[in-house]
């Protein structure tokens, strides 16, 4: 009881000191406290993350350039490749041609896709779009191989820009897809489809779904492919709306992103953290 007793006078004794305010000059306000601190900062570990986007926002396999420096395995496949569903009444997208095996490509991707053409046409109506006809999809090494070559036989052996080396198709990746509108589907496509009132619209809103125009007008030195407004890729929505927002394409992407990891590997970061999002050119 004594004991008690005691720590009670104590801490009566102690109150005065305990409830007197600081002086002013040594006062820390919580709104300073808050000012100082970046509550958007992302840490992994102890070292902070200084790119715009976090990694857990980013899928790897999503974000993988594939271009004649950043070859893909003469054996890469993407492991969920799906058929892309051909009736748009029940959620699907007309098919230009029927490919052997159909229209493939991988899952998140597909149903990204669909989910587009059916805001399209709901947009259709009011604004006369046409329909939108997916006209190729997945192609694997072996079969862009055969399409390059067809291409130089065609072209005297030169490479002008409209098929991709095997290993450097953005197809082969199983997020790339060319789309084009109901007139265009027949006919052999070029940079004249920016026209279209149907492209226009997916220039304008394929971030929102995941996508990204894959071959820009202004960035033909960088991809080293023709204008194609009809290429979409996904690379999954925080990774696309900042891609559409900054003006970049997907190689500009990459290198911005490579800059950020060497910068977190740089001041201490973990390796394993980044390790997945490591890309290396092949030459």
């Amino acid at each position: 009881m004594k004991k008690k007793l005691s720590l009670l006078l104590a801490l009566l004794l102690l109150y005065p000191c305990l409830s007197a305010p600081a002086e002013e000059d040594e006062d820390l306000l919580i709104e300073e406290i808050v000012e100082n601190v970046d509550l958007d900062a992302v840490t992994y570990g102890e070292v902070e993350w200084t790119f715009p986007i976090p990694l857990e926002d980013m899928n790897p396999e999503y974000i993988r350039l594939a271009n004649k420096h950043y070859l893909l395995a003469d054996d890469y496949v993407p492991q969920d490749l799906v058929k892309v569903p051909s009736k748009p009444k029940n959620g699907g997208i007309y098919w230009a041609v029927q490919p052997k095996g159909g229209q493939l490509l991988r899952e998140e991707c597909a149903q990204a896709l669909c989910d587009m053409n059916a805001a399209i046409r709901e947009a259709a109506e009011e604004n006369g779009y046409r329909s939108l006809y997916l006209k190729s999809a997945y192609r694997s090494y072996q079969t862009q191989r055969t399409m390059y070559r067809n291409r130089l036989e065609r072209n005297n052996g030169k490479d002008d820009g409209w098929v991709s080396m095997p290993g450097a198709s953005d197809h082969q990746t199983g997020l790339g897809c060319d789309v084009v509108p109901s007139n265009w589907r027949d006919k052999a496509m070029n940079d004249k489809m920016m026209k279209e009132p149907e492209c226009q619209w997916m220039a304008e809103h394929c971030h929102e779904f995941g996508f990204i125009i894959r071959y820009p007008a202004d960035k033909q030195e960088l991809t080293e492919i023709n204008t194609e407004p009809w290429h979409l890729r996904y690379v999954g929505i925080p990774v696309a709306a900042y891609i559409m927002e900054n003006g970049l394409c997907l190689e500009e992407f990459t290198y911005e992103l490579q800059d950020a990891i060497q910068d977190f590997l740089s001041r201490g970061g973990n390796p394993e953290t980044v390790q997945p999002y490591i890309q290396e050119p092949a030459d």
